[in-house]
């Protein structure tokens, strides 16, 4: 049987329930990944799709093969699973496991489709706390690919571990000051794992909250978990609308946040601006989609901004790189290097808004007083995996000599596809690394050259296909 060299992403591995991900491409996954790492224990966990645990135990199978022990977390989001990596394997446990007190686990899997359909499943790793991405994903791919078939292990030695219950804990102690804050607090898991963690902090910290679709349920019978999808937010509005001061909602696998007040559905570059008023002059990372306003705010407080590539892969590592305090990015992932770990936790970010409240600022009163822009939100152009990438190179070369009637161009910047920043706004033009679409967006202080941007680098983008 062949394995689909399509399901190997640039920020992770995902694919169909057997028909990609079957028996033999996840063991030989799994195989691979074991020679990844020199150390002995990978941390495994899954979301709440159907065929997540089945995928457990193949992975597991090949790790096993390949000389590891798996450390088995069960159901769990996505932060909890990157979380493990900074907790020593005796403190995980619980049990009678010899190890060193400060082992910590040499690698993680987590196993989710994230917000894909329910028949997508996938694999986020974590080598050494850090993403395991791009061309290293790339490269096993290939490896997997020509490899004979794996010796099966016959008795799988899965550890179990309660990562969930020590992740509650250090919330619940880590945010002990905001219990019993009268704020009225609504939320949606959308039926996503953020419901086998946030009730339990909520109830022990004694908010007064109202959830809904906390059950796990990997069909995700009530609505699509993409809390970025402004229809996937109606059921939440209304019981915000019935006497709710703030409403959170989560993504499949928790590592992404939506938050919206009476007034505002606030972005993750908003956030980003909210959360940084507690921090002194902080580093601050976002993607190239993030407002202007954003950078120009944080500059104006003092703050250092850098601009870099989408992708949550790409910011943890910018992170790592930079020692920044805190990323973002619009769709609502959120990273904290500021008191916390560096990686996207919605979880974590939503104890971090209520510590805003907590600490009397004012979330609508904070972004009434940015300065007013006009912008689109993500626009889609579909093309194909093989053109994508083409079509942005040949942007860049007719950027060179533009159009005439093109806007007046201030510079250009392309970390990430084509960013052309004009003397009132901006555009955006990139090849998205998951899906075979371009990835649009425009901002201005002119509602009508928002319209204007769009239009000519529409043709433009037209322009660039016709040649590629």
């Amino acid at each position: 049987m062949s394995i689909t060299s399509s399901i190997f992403r640039e920020y992770d591995i995902r694919g169909i329930f057997e028909k990609e991900l079957n028996q033999e491409s996840v063991t030989k996954i799994g195989y691979g990944l074991a020679g990844k790492f020199d150390g002995e224990f990978v941390a495994i966990g899954y979301d709440a799709r159907s065929h997540s645990p089945q995928l457990f135990e193949w992975l597991s199978a090949g790790f096993e093969a390949g000389g590891k022990r798996v450390l088995g977390m069960g159901i769990v989001p996505t932060p909890v699973n990157y979380f493990c990596n900074y907790h020593s394997v005796d403190m995980l446990t619980n049990s009678s496991i010899e190890v060193p007190i400060d082992l910590m686990p040499s690698a993680s899997v987590m196993i989710t489709g994230s917000h894909n359909p329910p028949e997508y499943n996938g694999f986020k790793i974590t080598i050494g706390q850090a993403p395991f991405f791009g061309e290293d994903i790339y490269a096993l791919g290939r490896e997997v690919a020509l490899m004979d078939d794996v010796v099966q292990v016959d008795d799988l030695s899965i550890i179990n571990i309660d990562a969930n219950t020590h992740y509650i804990n250090y919330m619940v102690k880590n945010f002990a000051h905001l219990k019993g804050m009268s704020t009225k607090i609504v939320y949606d898991c959308g039926n996503g794992v953020a419901g086998v963690v946030l009730p339990q902090i909520f109830d022990a910290l004694e908010l007064d909250t109202k959830g809904i679709y906390i059950d796990p349920d990997g069909t995700f019978p009530n609505h699509h978990p993409d809390p970025s999808e402004e229809k996937n937010l109606e059921d939440v509005k209304k019981l915000l609308a019935q006497g709710g001061d703030i409403a959170f909602a989560y993504d499949g696998d928790a590592d992404r946040i939506a938050v919206l007040t009476q007034k505002y559905n606030i972005k993750g570059d908003q956030m980003a601006l909210l959360y940084s008023l507690v921090m002194d002059k902080p580093t601050v990372i976002g993607e190239v989609k993030c407002s202007q306003v954003m950078y120009d705010e944080l500059e104006k407080r003092g703050s250092k901004t850098i601009m870099y590539k989408t992708g949550h892969s790409n910011l943890k590592v910018k992170i790592i790189e930079t020692g920044a305090d805190l990323a973002c990015e619009v769709s609502g992932h959120v990273f904290f290097k500021h008191r916390y770990f560096g990686y996207d936790d919605a979880i974590y970010a939503t104890l971090r808004m209520l510590e805003l409240i907590y600490e009397g600022i004012d979330l609508d009163k904070e972004l009434d007083s940015l300065p007013l822009v006009y912008a689109t939100e993500e626009i889609k152009v579909e093309t194909t995996e093989e053109e994508k990438f083409v079509i942005i190179d040949k942007i860049k070369e007719l950027l060179k000599n533009p159009p005439s009637d093109f806007p007046h161009i201030v510079d250009i910047i392309d970390i990430d596809g084509v960013r052309i920043n004009f003397e009132k706004g901006w555009g955006l033009v990139r090849a998205s690394n998951t899906t075979p679409v371009l990835v649009t967006r425009f901002e201005s202080t002119d509602k009508e050259l928002v319209k204007y941007y769009q239009e000519k680098i529409g043709k433009l983008i037209e322009s660039a296909k016709s040649r590629s």
